[in-house]
C-alpha cells in the first residue's frame, strides 16, 4: 500500500487526541490541587514544599500524550519520516485511544487524590510522603496506556 494524505490525517488526528485530552485533563487537575494549596499556604505558607510535587503530579499524563504525538508527527511529517498509508493511519488512530482516554481519566483522578494529599499535609506534614505514595498507584494506569500507545505506534507499519 502507498503512503496517503488520508492515512497521515488519520495519524495526525490520532496524534492530536493523545496530545489534548491528557492536557486538558492535566491543566483541570493541576488547576484544582492549586486551589487546595492556596487554601493551605494562605495560612501555613511553610507547606509549600510539601506541597509543591503534588500540584506536579497530574501534569504528568501531559507529557505522556506529548510522547505519543511526537513519535507519530516524527514519522508523518517531521525528520523525513514516511508518512502513513490509510489502513495504518486508521490504526495510528485506535492505538492513540489508550493514552488520550486513560491519560485524561488518570490525571484527574490523581488530581483528586493530591488534593486529599494537600488537606492531610495542612493537618500533619509528616503525611506527605504518603499524599505523594498514593496519588502515584493511579500513575501506574497512565503508564500502561503510555507503553501499549508507544509500541503501538511504533510498530505499525513494521
Amino acid at each position: 500500500m502507498e503512503v496517503s494524505e488520508l492515512g497521515n490525517v488519520f495519524a495526525l488526528i490520532g496524534a492530536a487526541l493523545a496530545v489534548s485530552l491528557p492536557a486538558i485533563g492535566s491543566a483541570i487537575g493541576t488547576g484544582w490541587v492549586q486551589q487546595s494549596v492556596a487554601g493551605i499556604i494562605s495560612e501555613q505558607p511553610n507547606k509549600f514544599g510539601r506541597t509543591l510535587i503534588l500540584q506536579l503530579v497530574p501534569s504528568s499524563n501531559a507529557l505522556y500524550g506529548l510522547i505519543v504525538g511526537f513519535l507519530i508527527l516524527n514519522n508523518a511529517v517531521l525528520a523525513g519520516g514516511d508518512g502513513y498509508t490509510a489502513v495504518e493511519g486508521l490504526a495510528i488512530l485506535a492505538i492513540c485511544i489508550p493514552i488520550a482516554l486513560v491519560g485524561l481519566v488518570a490525571c484527574l483522578m490523581q488530581a483528586k487524590v493530591c488534593v486529599a494529599g494537600v488537606r492531610m499535609v495542612g493537618k500533619r506534614m509528616e503525611l506527605s510522603g504518603r499524599a505523594l505514595t498514593m496519588a502515584v498507584f493511579i500513575e501506574l494506569f497512565a503508564l500502561f496506556a503510555l507503553i501499549i500507545s508507544v509500541l503501538g505506534v511504533l510498530n505499525i507499519g513494521t
